[in-house]
């Protein structure tokens, strides 16, 4: 897991065209709004959460983010174990995210 701040996560999303965006917080938080095109897993789903994980291409960037970057921290940790090769972290997450979002 490499920690970014968000102009480093947003200009690497950018440059890497082979990547996925995550949101893992609940869906009442991303109620309030999320990265556009993000993956929605709730991380505190459990084992649905690794269930999901496990299905996913562990080759891809995947770039995450929760409210805080805690969960998201989190999330990339359980990741790593699970044999994806890339995560970065959101350091601050979306409550300091200054960049387009959508509500759903």
């Amino acid at each position: 897991m490499i920690e970014l701040s968000q102009k480093d996560w947003s200009s690497q999303l950018e440059a890497d065209s082979e990547s996925v965006i995550m949101d893992v917080r609940t869906q009442e938080e991303v109620e309030e709004g999320m990265i556009p095109e993000a993956l929605h897993m709730d991380i505190y789903n459990g084992q649905k959460f690794i269930s999901s994980l496990e299905k996913l291409d562990k080759s891809l960037g995947y770039y995450v983010y929760c409210r805080s970057g805690n969960r998201s921290a989190q999330a990339c940790s359980i990741m790593g174990q699970l044999g994806f090769k890339s995560t970065f972290n959101l350091v601050g997450g979306f409550l300091g995210w200054t960049g387009p979002f959508v509500t759903p």
